[in-house]
């Protein structure tokens, strides 16, 4: 069964449309002694009904992994990418900046990129387009973005570059984690495709053809981006029939304060609790709800909490997560011969302190953890 490039759904919906007497490829063009050999293909058109992704269910050409371009000689082609450059550097302040071109052909574009203040890199599969890229003197090495393994010399880079090149890909998620891991921190990118909004809009079936694979619109590119560890900052239709979306890669969320307050309320805890053990005094929980388990768990209070206390009926007569601290009714704790009890509970902490107050013992310490600080419950 075929399944979704993307997001490896199951393609069993029965084809949009199948193409006829298609031509099998875009490149293989063939000569005067090469047409009787030659003669067209089915496709079948699908669209993923989980991630919306239209996409032909063939095997890709076997030249995907090459950059073949002829619009990289239009002087219409060449001045676009100019004006993305100065657009993306200017934006966003990329002077100095490593830039790699993720299938740079010959280098046509790159040859516009070195008008720039960046330094210019690029890799491409195709040996012979390395070699004219590298007569033009620049910093272009064979390779291709297989997977998340893949290694690109000089990594890691600043912004990536992809002009045209995904929809060809069979595996676009692998070639999207092997740029991931290439970039630094805050590494970017600038990406192309064909618009599928276009052929929709102007009836195009001729724009279809086998080299393409998929067929991405705003919202499947912008999933797929997504999917693989990247932010859309903007995104908009250039040269009438294409997409170009800039990405950044997505922060990783900062935890210090997180980390920070594990040790800080695990000790807390113990330091009072500690002390209240010293002067032989007794202490409990209120609270049987995972943030009263968590506490208890980590801050490894099984043999120093008598109980906790909780008024859900369900909950009594058990033991807490991982510590197996006992879970007793309010009316049982009243009977314990308890010096503090610290609420842990934040949504109910004025409600429990009354209880305690109205009908336990007034000699007991009331303790509270509200947000990240073990404190004496004041009204």
């Amino acid at each position: 069964m075929k399944k979704c490039i993307v997001c490896g759904e199951e393609l069993t919906n029965e084809p949009l449309i199948t193409f006829e007497n298609m031509p099998g490829s875009a490149q293989d063009i063939p000569t005067i002694e090469e047409i009787e050999n030659d003669e067209g293909i089915n496709l079948n058109l699908h669209q993923c009904v989980k991630c919306g992704l239209i996409q032909f269910d063939c095997e890709p050409v076997d030249y995907f992994r090459d950059v073949i371009r002829s619009g990289g000689y239009s002087t219409t082609m060449t001045e676009l990418r100019r004006s993305q450059y100065s657009y993306l550097i200017d934006k966003y302040h990329l002077e100095g900046k490593k830039f790699l071109e993720v299938g740079c052909g010959q280098g046509e574009f790159l040859s516009v990129l070195t008008e720039f203040p960046v330094e210019v890199y690029g890799i491409e599969n195709k040996n012979d387009l390395v070699e004219l890229a590298q007569e033009k003197k620049l910093n272009v090495k064979k390779d291709f973005m297989e997977d998340e393994n893949t290694k690109i010399k000089g990594a890691p880079f600043d912004v990536f570059l992809s002009f045209n090149f995904l929809e060809h890909q069979p595996n676009p998620n692998d070639m999207l984690n092997g740029i991931y891991n290439n970039l630094s921190e805050n590494g970017m990118g600038l990406i192309t495709v064909p618009s599928f909004e276009y052929i929709l809009e102007n009836d195009g079936y001729y724009e279809l053809i086998r080299d393409h694979i998929a067929y991405y619109t705003f919202d499947t590119l912008r999933f797929l981006l997504e999917k693989n560890g990247f932010l859309v900052l903007e995104e908009e239709m250039i040269n009438r029939d294409t997409l170009s979306i800039i990405v950044k890669k997505r922060p990783q969320i900062n935890i210090d304060n997180i980390i920070n307050s594990y040790s800080k309320i695990t000790k807390q805890v113990n330091d009072y609790i500690n002390q209240q053990i010293q002067e032989g005094k007794h202490v409990a929980i209120w609270g049987a709800s995972h943030q009263g388990f968590t506490i208890a768990s980590t801050a490894n209070l099984k043999d120093k909490v008598d109980f906790i206390i909780d008024s859900a009926p369900f909950k009594q007569g058990k033991y807490s997560p991982s510590s197996h601290i006992p879970i007793i009714s309010p009316e049982d704790a009243m009977k314990e011969d308890i010096d503090s009890i610290i609420i842990i509970a934040p949504g109910y902490v004025d409600e429990i302190a009354n209880i305690i107050k109205n009908d336990f013992d007034s000699k007991i310490e009331i303790m509270t953890l509200m947000t990240n600080e073990l404190q004496k419950y004041e009204e």
